[in-house]
């Protein structure tokens, strides 16, 4: 049996006003439009469900069986309806990002302090990992999209736009300090110790394939977790590092570390948003994405 859900609707109204005059008031319909539906019900079902009396209808025991099911059902879309209306508001719910270590510490917090300033009882559960481990909780849906770094491999199925290029350089410490001014091939890097991302992430990945161009393997003395230490590594004269320019912008001005050219300048990379279409994005996804500067239109 397949019944219009409205007349489910306005049967539960006017059981619950006793009226068809009340119900039609309260459901914003004609009285003929109300009756229509209620007389439409009872063809489906094969019941009679009212008997009107000269204080407005009363229910058959057919209609006092359906009664009950019928309330709890628009109880329930009424209350999804105002959940949904507390979620357009945006006074309730979460935003969930997958983001790498290096895009959470150079590119989100401003969006992410903008964000919560706008919608602040909204939570954020930012889960920060590798790149590989951030594209793994979007394809798993556990996170609304993922904000990670060029290149990603396996991205079939995946909608990718980049948000801000980026340049990794090398930079050394003053025991090095022979080095300043002179440019290197990656090949001569080699010749020295070398502090490099470990295994696992884009930015090893990346840095692998750029030596292996040059025909040489990316062989590192130091392989620190995260961006953040390449740099402090570096000016304690552990290593020429890579590492992103800004993360290296003070310790440049400060002179706790210098730049050592290269002969071919690594190829720029980018700050990408990453969205799976099988996990649509939420409406706080979207709010926050149209902070982003590629996202915005």
């Amino acid at each position: 049996m397949s019944v219009n859900l409205e007349y489910y609707k306005v049967f539960y109204y006017v059981a619950q006003y006793k009226s068809i005059t009340a119900a039609a008031k309260a459901l914003f319909l004609s009285q003929p439009t109300v009756s229509h539906y209620i007389r439409a019900l009872e063809e489906a079902l094969g019941f009679s469900l009212f008997v009107r009396s000269k204080h407005g209808v009363i229910l058959t025991p057919e209609a006092e069986l359906l009664f009950p099911h019928a309330r709890r059902a628009c109880e329930e879309l009424q209350a999804a309806e105002q959940l949904l209306e507390t979620v357009k508001s945006m006074t309730v719910g979460q935003l969930r990002i997958g983001a790498s270590e290096m895009t959470l510490h150079n590119f989100l917090l401003p969006y992410l302090e903008q964000f919560k300033d706008r919608y602040p009882a909204l939570k954020l559960k930012i889960s920060s990992s590798t790149t590989p481990g951030a594209l793994t909780a979007l394809q798993k849906g556990a996170v609304d999209f993922a904000i990670v770094i060029s290149p990603l491999d396996d991205t079939e199925g995946l909608s990718v736009v980049p948000l801000a290029a980026f340049q990794d350089i090398v930079i050394a410490g003053n025991r090095f300090r022979e080095l300043q001014g002179t440019v290197l091939s990656l090949k001569d890097l080699t010749a020295h110790p070398l502090i490099c991302l470990s295994h696992g992430t884009a930015t090893r990945t990346f840095l692998e394939q750029q030596f292996l161009k040059e025909g040489v393997p990316l062989e590192p003395d130091v392989e620190p977790a995260t961006t953040d230490l390449v740099t402090p590594l570096a000016a304690h004269n552990l290593g020429l590092g890579f590492v992103p320019e800004n993360f290296a912008a003070e310790a440049l001005r400060t002179g706790s570390v210098f730049r050592i050219p290269l002969k071919k300048e690594l190829p720029p990379r980018h700050i990408c948003v990453v969205s799976d279409s099988s996990h649509p994005v939420s409406l706080a996804g979207r709010q926050f994405l149209a902070l982003l500067p590629s996202c915005s239109g």
